[in-house]
């Protein structure tokens, strides 16, 4: 007998979804877990962040409930919003999969809203959505 508790390492549902969304977004398309240095740059591609905004156990020691808060700027409003409703579907279609050492269960879409970003009074505002996702994940 083992001196040990039994653990599951959960998977870094962060990671899981940027190259979840590294795969399967337009070449261009700026995805990471911050907002890149020269942001304002790289608008016309598209710039997605995925932040881990919290969750917990839905079936221990077997699934993880996790909720993500994923920015997303467009150089556009509308540019920001058709990326949001990518990256929505594509996380949903992901349900059922393994992918980059998880299987995904439940994928849901919890939140959409504009919330541009004001850098300084004197510049115009960002388009930005804020997408929040929640997914039910598992080693796989």
């Amino acid at each position: 007998m083992s001196g040990g508790l039994q653990t599951v390492v959960m998977p870094d549902v962060e990671q899981v979804t940027v190259r979840l969304l590294k795969d399967v977004l337009p070449s261009g398309t700026v995805v990471g877990t911050e907002w890149p240095d020269d942001w304002d740059v790289r608008l016309a591609a598209g710039i997605v962040s995925v932040t881990l905004g919290g969750g917990g156990t839905r079936q221990k020691p077997v699934t993880a409930d996790r909720t993500l808060d994923i920015d997303i700027l467009g150089a556009t409003k509308k540019q920001a919003r058709d990326l949001a409703a990518l990256v929505s579907a594509q996380l949903i279609a992901a349900q059922g999969t393994t992918r980059h050492g998880a299987r995904i269960y439940g994928v849901e879409e919890t939140s959409l809203v504009w919330l541009p970003y004001e850098p300084s009074a004197e510049t115009d505002t960002i388009p930005r959505y804020v997408l929040v996702m929640s997914m039910v994940v598992r080693p796989a």
